[in-house]
């Protein structure tokens, strides 16, 4: 082989290789989906975002077939001191060596106007688009049985 060929080869192997070394820079731990009745029209999942890259990364987008919008929300207290669900256009930060948890009454995917009933035990795909790590498709249990506080522990990694 030529040394031409040999580089040609090699610039092959690191471009093909670039794109899954990012995607498992980040990690997806108990993902799970819920709605609070059976007739409900919107429904939310909850999730810890592990980054285990040396870079920040932003989750910017997320996407389901499931509603007809998919957005990142929050709860922020209002001046009344209510809290209120707010969709977060920018996304979430996902700080290089640290976990960023979607759970109840915080920052969450939000399904609105669900184009089906989600059953306990259902499987929806969710497709979570970050800056740098480009889509992660992951598959997202409905538990309509899990407690509010089942499985939020604190994932970051600096403690």
């Amino acid at each position: 082989m030529s040394f031409k060929t040999i580089a040609a080869a090699t610039a092959a192997a690191i471009l093909l290789a670039v794109p899954a070394f990012a995607d498992s820079m980040i990690m997806v731990d108990d993902p799970y989906a819920r709605v609070s009745a059976k007739s409900s029209k919107s429904g939310a999942a909850f999730m810890a975002i592990m980054n285990h890259g040396d870079e920040d990364d932003q989750l910017i987008d997320v996407r389901s077939d499931v509603a007809k919008k998919v957005e990142l929300h929050t709860h922020m207290e209002n001046a009344d001191g209510v809290m209120k669900m707010m969709h977060v256009p920018e996304g979430f930060a996902i700080p290089a060596g640290e976990t960023h948890m979607l759970m109840r009454g915080g920052d969450h995917v939000m399904f609105m106007g669900l184009t089906q009933s989600l059953e306990h035990g259902d499987m929806v795909s969710v497709t979570l688009v970050f800056e740098k790590a480009g889509e992660k498709t992951i598959e997202v249990p409905v538990d309509l049985e899990r407690k509010a506080m089942h499985g939020q522990m604190n994932h970051n990694m600096d403690n």
